[in-house]
């Protein structure tokens, strides 16, 4: 196997990344269960495995990309050779002091090949060159893979958001301090 190279993501990755398979195998989703009592709402989470992988669509439209790269704060694109095999798209809330990762794919013939890992800890180094206090992921509570990389990573679950993306699946928030 080639090796792999991160770099920041120039305008002819574009075409490429936008073509990729953006979607993912699953083989467990986070399960919400709401229950309103007397003056509260009880939210629960449970890992529930799934009696055969589902495949979940990305929420967004990957050919917004196109539009949308030069307003992201950074976006690294891993490369094998000459060829784009994955990104990462990050965007600085400065107020706040906080960060998104608004994408991360990666090509399904490389997955489990540790190119979301350097995608992730690219995107913690540079949170913590810009002296940000807060590194935020969110996904889909089908997308079990994206959820075990920021387990992983350290990021703890933070919130979520009933019937966020336009598929109306919940969005699910994860954050991470960065040292100071």
């Amino acid at each position: 196997m080639k090796e792999i190279l991160l770099r920041p993501t120039v305008a002819t990755d574009l075409s490429r990344l936008m073509g990729m398979n953006h979607s993912v195998d699953s083989e467990a989703v986070w399960q919400l269960e709401l229950r309103r009592e007397a003056g509260q709402v009880i939210a629960r989470f449970r890992d529930v495995r799934l009696p055969r992988p589902t495949n979940v669509l990305y929420p967004h439209d990957p050919y917004s990309l196109a539009d949308e790269w030069l307003r992201k704060s950074m976006m690294y694109t891993a490369t094998s050779g000459d060829l784009p095999v994955g990104y990462l798209a990050l965007v600085e809330h400065n107020p706040a002091s906080v960060a998104w990762i608004t994408d991360l794919v990666v090509e399904p013939s490389m997955r489990r090949t540790g190119i979301a890992s350097s995608l992730m800890s690219a995107a913690l180094d540079w949170a913590s060159g810009r002296s940000l206090r807060i590194l935020m992921f969110e996904m889909q509570s089908k997308n079990n893979p994206a959820l075990r990389l920021a387990l992983k990573f350290g990021f703890e679950f933070c919130g979520y958001n009933d019937q966020y993306y336009p598929t109306r699946d919940v969005a699910l928030l994860f954050s991470r301090s960065l040292k100071k």
